[in-house]
């Protein structure tokens, strides 16, 4: 279903982009940056009602092939909403004293509403797991942390490998759920960060939390996924009730 066929999901105008953009930049949200040759993952760093200011990529290619780039479409997966719009030409700044990519605030922008894609917690026991293989033949191994149509978020018990950065793409990650189901799936690896907790001992653990993005879903892992995600839902309510 394109875009241009859901016109309740436009936001035209500058006070309503201008709203969106802001929103993004202070959540720090990642946003992925495509071109019509390559993508990487970024965040906004300003926006004023002339101009949008993007941070530079990881990689210098992928900011060198997006600055001669004619036209970008820029993504962000919010809790409740995916935003999509697209800039022009980009023009090389500096920002804070670091260099970034300015272009004019878009004249309009795309927002979804997720509902459908809600995110439940992985039960505590049984615990779910997720494994990857890097080029580089090091294998990965999660624990699920919560899941949605749109994606996962998983802990990692050990550190990370040098090798992984936000915008890599894992091909056949598998998504063990147990009785509900095995999958093997697409991501793009959005964000690394920190979830702290307290162990049996009393001592503060700091965990590496990952969030990824599923990237190609069929429409039978996508049917098949929204019937476990249902039945962990519907197992956690149940819990819920029994301990009420």
């Amino acid at each position: 279903m394109k875009a241009e066929d859901n016109e309740q999901y436009l936001k035209r105008g500058t006070l309503a982009v201008l709203g969106v953009l802001r929103d993004l930049e202070k959540q720090q949200t990642p946003v992925r940056v495509a071109t019509d040759r390559g993508q990487f993952i970024s965040r906004l760093l300003f926006v004023d009602q002339d101009q949008v200011i993007v941070d530079y990529g990881s990689n210098p290619y992928d900011n060198q092939l997006a600055l001669l780039a004619e036209n970008l479409h820029v993504d962000a997966e919010t809790q409740g909403a995916k935003v999509e719009f697209s800039l022009p030409l980009l023009s090389a700044v500096e920002y804070d004293g670091l260099p970034a990519f300015a272009a004019p605030l878009p004249e309009l922008l795309w927002m979804f509403q997720r509902r459908e894609f809600f995110r439940v917690n992985a039960p505590l026991e049984p615990v779910f797991f997720c494994e990857a293989n890097l080029k580089e033949g090091e294998k990965l191994r999660f624990r699920l942390q919560d899941i949605s149509l749109g994606g996962i978020g998983v802990l990692a018990d050990e550190s990370l490998p040098d090798a992984i950065q936000c915008g890599d793409t894992l091909k056949n990650l598998r998504v063990e759920l147990g009785t509900y189901g095995r999958f093997e799936v697409d991501v793009q690896l959005l964000h690394i960060g920190e979830r702290t907790g307290v162990n049996s001992k009393n001592e503060t653990v700091t965990t590496p939390r990952l969030s990824f993005r599923f990237t190609d879903l069929t429409s039978g892992q996508e049917r098949e996924l929204q019937q476990a995600i249902f039945a962990l839902e519907r197992l956690a309510r149940d819990k819920a009730n029994r301990f009420q």
